[in-house]
């Protein structure tokens, strides 16, 4: 699939005939699923989180499930239970609600950390393991995950390890006015996404992922990204800086807006365009900077304007003729 536009057009229209108002997000969405990557959304409840998640299945045609994370679940919940056939005498897996294409989990920081951990096979290799048994999953396969930043009653907040798994993290927030005027027009009668057709299929997605992986990075791009990464290790306010998944997910994203602009090659724009949205999560910062109430964004934004970037033109010489 050398031509983005009308995949990648058709799929952001469609999503946002759900999603009113919010084009940078279905953008920022449509990235990371290009990426193959998971996808966290934190913001409060009513802005969307839940439409944008079905939308995009519906908008694909492809298996989608929804978990909602209580207290009370276990991890046979979300990868599913081996049980035994009385009729063949044997053992068979039953799947869970992971088994799917499109997973949204709801609420995730409201199950317990063991649950939670259930997730971490599924999103990194993309196979669940049941009574010793290992069950690949099916392509494609994204999580996306919500959680109220502000009510944190009876919440387990994600560990590192969890947070690291998503590749990007996005928020919704309220809608304009006039969005929001539209939106009460479009729901008199029926809600939006009962008519969403699909725009595209399996096998469209995964030509468009494949595509994205041969967009050229340049050797000035990859230090730039390196240097990016590595100032969030050493930088006096944060404690853990961004791990080398970061620094991979940073050059896939960064692939994936190129091709979504008809490029086939990556500029260091598209590297600051989605630095905040792949490395905010991934880091902590120090107790000193908390106290100031400074954030991971506002830190993010220091180094990108302290870590010299690449020349245009030697980005593009390389591009011309990669090695």
């Amino acid at each position: 699939m050398s031509n983005p536009s009308p995949f990648v057009e058709d799929l952001i229209s469609n999503i946002e005939r759900v999603i009113i108002g919010k084009t940078q997000t279905v953008e920022l969405a449509v990235t990371c699923l290009l990426s193959e990557g998971h996808l966290l959304i934190e913001d409060i409840p009513g802005v969307g989180k839940t439409m944008l998640a079905r939308s995009i299945a519906r908008s694909l045609g492809v298996e989608f499930r929804r978990i909602q994370f209580t207290p009370d679940m276990l991890p046979s919940d979300v990868t599913g239970i081996s049980f035994f056939n009385q009729n063949t005498r044997e053992f068979e897996y039953r799947p869970g609600p992971i088994v799917a294409n499109i997973v949204l989990t709801d609420e995730i920081n409201r199950a317990t950390p063991k649950t939670q951990s259930a997730l971490l096979e599924a999103m990194q290799e993309r196979q669940v393991t049941v009574d010793g048994v290992t069950h690949p999953l099916p392509k494609p396969f994204m999580v996306l995950a919500t959680q109220n930043p502000i009510e944190y009653e009876g919440t387990f907040p994600l560990p590192e390890a969890q947070r690291d798994r998503f590749l990007m993290r996005v928020r919704l927030g309220y809608p304009e006015k006039s969005d929001e005027i539209r939106l009460l027009d479009e729901q008199k009668l029926k809600h939006p996404l009962d008519d969403l057709d699909s725009v595209a299929g399996v096998e469209d997605l995964m030509g468009a992922q494949q595509a994205v992986k041969e967009i050229h990075v340049s050797q000035a791009i990859e230090q730039y990204i390196v240097d990016l990464v590595d100032g969030t290790r050493n930088h006096p306010e944060i404690t853990l800086g961004a791990s080398p998944r970061g620094s991979l997910g940073l050059y896939r994203v960064s692939q994936a807006r190129a091709w979504i602009r008809s490029r086939d090659y990556v500029l260091p724009d598209d590297v600051k365009a989605l630095a905040l949205t792949v490395l905010s999560h991934r880091m902590i910062i120090s107790p000193k900077a908390r106290l100031r109430e400074l954030q991971p964004e506002e830190l993010l934004e220091e180094l990108l304007l302290e870590v010299p970037v690449p020349g245009g033109e030697h980005v593009r010489q390389e591009a011309a003729s990669p090695a």
